[in-house]
């Protein structure tokens, strides 16, 4: 899991000496900067989260919703020998966990430094490092793909990853993927009250960048809004089954970031896409 819950150094964070403005970022300079703040960051992320992550664990979003409850990919005895790609894997906890149904996934990444932490934790998940916008693989090698905050909030366009992913899928693949919802951008990226009052317009679709002092871009983020959303899974050539928006439980009493058991209880942190790949 990888790219996932809109960094702490995200809208209403900084990473040390990075300027934060609203400009544009195309694909290229989105590409970068993704991989460069996550091999900078990869051991700080693993270090205050892995122990909520897991080392095994598929967890959707901070709000702790499991696959293992939710089913998004199907139920869990239907996912033996099924092959799987987690895109924007991390240190492939998820693959992990659907390696222990049966399933066959293959854990791809932007980031080097966050597949060393897939090294470091072990397994025989199978590591490829690549951009989501041009995954390696032929044609219809997969059942299903997954992301988990992974990729899809960091491109500048996200049709051509879901075209790829389309491309890689078997006829019927299924794509599940996770993204801040899309209204959080209205508000303050923080935890506390004041993360509860409408701060900018949500149809404002200016990416949010960190930038050094010659203008370079360190962090990249992308917003779309949920029609946005829905209209790009279209366009990458799927079918949308499901839209879940997880309700914060009462069992989860921590703060990642902007996410908190206040704002997760009022307004949705979490937007999970289920999709089929659409067939002629």
């Amino acid at each position: 899991m990888n790219q996932e819950y809109g960094q702490e150094d995200g809208p209403g964070g900084l990473e040390d000496e990075a300027e934060a403005t609203r400009r544009d970022a195309g694909d290229a300079e989105s590409s970068r900067a993704s991989r460069g703040w996550w091999d900078r960051n990869a051991d700080e992320y693993q270090s205050e989260h892995g122990a909520f992550l897991g080392d095994d664990r598929f967890v959707w979003g901070p709000e702790g919703l499991d696959e293992a409850e939710a089913g998004l990919l199907g139920p869990a005895a239907s996912l033996k020998g099924r092959a799987v790609l987690e895109i924007g894997a991390g240190a492939a906890q998820c693959s992990r966990w659907l390696a222990a149904q049966g399933a066959r996934p293959v854990a791809l990444d932007l980031s080097h430094r966050q597949l060393q932490h897939a090294l470091r934790i072990g397994g025989d998940v199978p590591l490829v490092e690549a951009d989501a916008g041009a995954l390696p693989f032929r044609d219809g090698s997969f059942d299903l793909a997954c992301s988990a905050y992974g990729a899809v909030p960091f491109v500048a366009d996200p049709v051509r990853v879901f075209r790829e992913v389309r491309r890689v899928l078997r006829p019927g693949g299924r794509w599940v993927f996770s993204v801040t919802h899309p209204i959080r951008w209205a508000f303050p990226d923080e935890p506390g009250p004041e993360g509860l009052s409408v701060a900018a317009s949500y149809f404002d679709r200016t990416p949010y960048v960190e930038q050094d002092e010659r203008g370079r871009a360190v962090y990249v983020e992308h917003h779309r809004t949920i029609g946005d959303r829905v209209r790009d899974v279209v366009a990458g050539g799927f079918r949308l089954v499901d839209l879940v928006e997880p309700e914060w439980p009462a069992w989860n009493s921590q703060e990642w970031g902007g996410w908190s058991p206040l704002r997760g209880n009022l307004i949705p942190g979490t937007a999970i896409f289920v999709c089929e790949r659409a067939d002629d």
